[in-house]
């Protein structure tokens, strides 16, 4: 499983997204709720530079892993940089506010960021201690980032998983609603086509015209942009703000057991369609997710 989670060099996947939530207890007991396993609440660490000394970065998460890609949710935990950045993020809504391009060649994103007018900063080590069936060890990656101010919708990132076996465990794989992958991240954006086309020198990829909005195709999953209003018209949301990370799509093995799963624990299911379901978050988590099968084209769900 895990020689499938970080791409070829020169390709791009979807390799989690984040929700930034202020309470990661509350958080953790509404997922559990909805079928998800999760692994511990793991502290992060990083250096500034690369050979700086390793410091706490102020913040924390426990992730949702998948057979293809996770979600993470971090959480501030200190009086740092980072995690204020997390409270300031929190405060405009809860929800996902983090896209992570899993990529092979983080020197290759970040040369072609700065050669797009992205001024990237330093490339930053980070790592955190993980628990494994036989003790303890360290995961690394290796991010580069673009100011906080580059990108409006949120920090959008590159990660390069240095130690994927690690991370993709198969004790935390297996989900009770049967979730098994991260197909796509929704967008909810006031100029969609404008909005695309920024991601598409950001990533390299090229911005795609849909009926509704507009897309980018990763190796492993899509972007896609969404007007409100379509939003509204196509899945019966209204975003809170705009730029707004809206939600994402998950695959599943078998959608019917999915939606019998989360009706059961009270989920209040919305079907644009009959291959998919789509529901609104509780509010310790935000935003919105849906479900469908595996291989759904979520392009045609969503857009």
């Amino acid at each position: 499983m895990t020689h499938t989670q970080v791409p070829e060099r020169g390709q791009l996947n979807i390799d989690h997204i984040a929700h930034f939530v202020a309470h990661i207890d509350a958080a953790a007991a509404a997922l559990s709720r909805l079928g998800f396993t999760l692994t511990p609440f793991s502290a992060q660490s990083h250096r500034l530079t690369p050979d700086g000394p390793l410091v706490p970065a102020g913040s924390g998460n426990r992730c949702v892993m998948f057979e293809r890609g996770y979600l993470e949710f971090l959480t501030p935990t200190h009086d740092t940089p980072v995690a204020n950045q997390l409270r300031n993020a929190i405060s405009r809504y809860v929800g996902v506010h983090l896209i992570a391009f899993g990529t092979a060649a983080p020197d290759a994103d970040h040369a072609r960021l700065a050669h797009a007018g992205f001024d990237p900063l330093p490339p930053v080590a980070l790592q955190r201690q993980i628990g494994t069936e036989h003790g303890e060890a360290t995961a690394r990656f290796t991010v580069v980032r673009v100011p906080p101010s580059t990108m409006a919708e949120g920090r959008i990132q590159y990660c390069q998983q240095h130690t994927p076996e690690l991370l993709w465990q198969s004790r935390w794989t297996a989900h009770g609603n049967g979730a098994v992958g991260l197909a796509a991240v929704l967008m909810c954006v006031d100029d969609p086509e404008a909005a695309a086309n920024r991601y598409a020198r950001f990533t390299g990829l090229a911005a795609q015209q849909l009926a509704h909005g507009w897309k980018l195709v990763t190796a492993r999953g899509t972007l896609l942009f969404v007007h409100p209003e379509v939003l509204t018209q196509r899945l019966g949301v209204s975003a809170p703000t705009t730029p707004w990370i809206a939600g994402y799509a998950l695959e599943s093995r078998d959608l019917t057991a999915t939606m019998h799963f989360l009706s059961n624990v009270g989920a209040a299911l919305r079907a644009p369609d009959r291959n998919s379901v789509v529901f609104t978050l509780p509010t310790e988590l935000g935003g919105i997710m849906v479900f469908g099968n595996v291989g759904a084209n979520f392009t045609t769900l969503l857009l």
